[in-house]
């Protein structure tokens, strides 16, 4: 059975990174199988309105206010009106939202939930118990879950954290991994440079992402080995320490700060190294690690969060988070490259039979078709009965933001009836091979 599909979140397009990478592929695959699917994200810079984009996807960037990474305010009601609107016009039948820290992803699971409609959200993150803003944000993470048809995780761990932080029932959560488009990262060892071996790094360069441990292991490991030079690219708040370390210890020449760059870089970057290195504090996949692999590189990455799952043993060195080990596991990395116990073609070949977007695609699907379609007319003091049980205090706050949004939206049905909202002429569903 075909749908009309609403993805929604804060992350895509042109902003770089896993969420906005698994957004637009699978709603390219899901198109492919027949499916009709709209993006929905906050407005980037000049980018405003309606973009359509290859097969035919529309992508909706609404002018909303960005608060902190990308993230917009969380008005909770405020993008009700135009939600609505977009829901009503496309004629979609299931609302899929993406990213934790994704207000909009949030607000529009809340607002499909009133308008009766089938709700998806995939977690791409993993999160602590203790600070403030985990506690904040897993409290958020609860409202949103406590009414929601189907949960999907990128990772084992992932569901295990996911299902922690919610309290959920694990038989409404599913496991399906990220995927990589293998012919765009193929291997090419001519492009390495053969006087060096080169370490590359791409990563968002925030504390999270082992920014300050790539800070103190770089000159240790420059030490430790005279023909070792490092490709890092991307930007972020801690750039400006790695620019004071490469001046402090006289790196230019083996340290080079390419800064941000597209995705349709990346693998002409890769292609340039011998190992790629992911010093990463916490993990729930980490698509960026497949990547390399697929691109023939040597993986020493972190032991956290899903990214023991990831890849088999012998494509990756693994580390603790510590500089010590990180420096340990690298220089037995470069030991591995001078003895050529890496074959890249290897590589490639086994990382394009585990992960296709094709697969994604198809289990996804299978979780849309799961959800029950009683629940969609669920009566509203059952659905107050969840919001109630989420605790002392926060149980009665959920059930008067619901109740405010039961009422808001009668008085948009009462001034706007959906009736007076011109509907999208749907494109031509046409399934083609995968």
């Amino acid at each position: 059975m075909p749908y009309n599909i609403a993805m929604v979140s804060d992350f895509f397009y042109p902003q770089p990174g896993g969420v906005e990478l698994h957004v637009y592929q699978l709603s390219q695959r899901l198109k492919q199988r027949g499916h009709s699917v709209v993006i929905i994200t906050h407005a980037y810079d000049s980018r405003t309105g309606v973009r359509i984009l290859t097969n035919g996807i529309k992508v909706y960037y609404v002018p909303f206010f960005v608060l902190y990474r990308n993230s917009t305010f969380p008005s909770v009601f405020s993008a009700f009106p135009i939600l609505r609107n977009i829901f009503i016009r496309e004629n979609i039948d299931i609302v899929h939202g993406h990213g934790s820290l994704s207000s909009l992803c949030h607000e529009a699971i809340l607002h499909a939930r009133t308008m009766g409609m089938k709700t998806v959200f995939t977690d791409h993150s993993l999160f602590g118990f203790a600070d403030a803003g985990s506690i904040a944000g897993n409290k958020a993470l609860k409202f949103t879950l406590s009414d929601v048809g189907h949960v999907i995780c990128v990772s084992h761990t992932c569901k295990e954290n996911t299902v922690l932080r919610a309290s959920l029932d694990p038989s409404i959560v599913s496991v399906i991994p990220n995927a990589v488009v293998s012919k765009a990262f193929t291997p090419d060892p001519t492009r390495a440079d053969p006087n060096y071996i080169t370490i590359v790094v791409i990563s968002r360069l925030y504390p999270n992402k082992g920014a300050d441990l790539l800070t103190v292991i770089i000159p240790r490991i420059c030490a430790l080995h005279p023909r070792v030079k490092f490709l890092i690219a991307g930007s972020g708040p801690k750039e400006i320490d790695l620019q004071q370390m490469r001046e402090r210890y006289r790196l230019q020449e083996r340290v080079e700060l390419i800064g941000s760059i597209r995705h349709e870089e990346v693998r002409d970057l890769m292609v340039t190294g011998n190992i790629y290195l992911h010093p990463t504090l916490t993990e729930a996949f980490g698509t960026v690690i497949v990547e390399a692999a697929s691109c023939g590189l040597l993986v020493v990455t972190t032991d956290v969060g899903g990214i023991p799952e990831v890849l088999p043993s012998h494509m990756t060195v693994f580390a603790s988070p510590s500089e010590d080990s990180l420096v340990d596991s690298t220089m037995k990395a470069i030991a591995i490259l001078e003895k050529k116990e890496v074959d890249p073609t290897t590589f490639y070949n086994e990382i394009k039979g585990m992960y296709k977007w094709s697969e994604v695609a198809r289990r996804t699907e299978k979780v849309y078709d799961s959800i029950n379609e009683e629940s969609l007319n669920e009566p509203l003091l059952d659905r107050l009965a969840k919001f109630y049980a989420c605790g002392e205090w926060a149980g009665k706050l959920f059930v008067i933001c619901v109740c405010v949004d039961v009422m808001l939206y009668a008085i948009l049905e009462l001034f706007w009836p959906r009736h007076t909202i011109d509907r999208v002429k749907p494109w031509p569903r046409v399934k083609s091979g995968e």
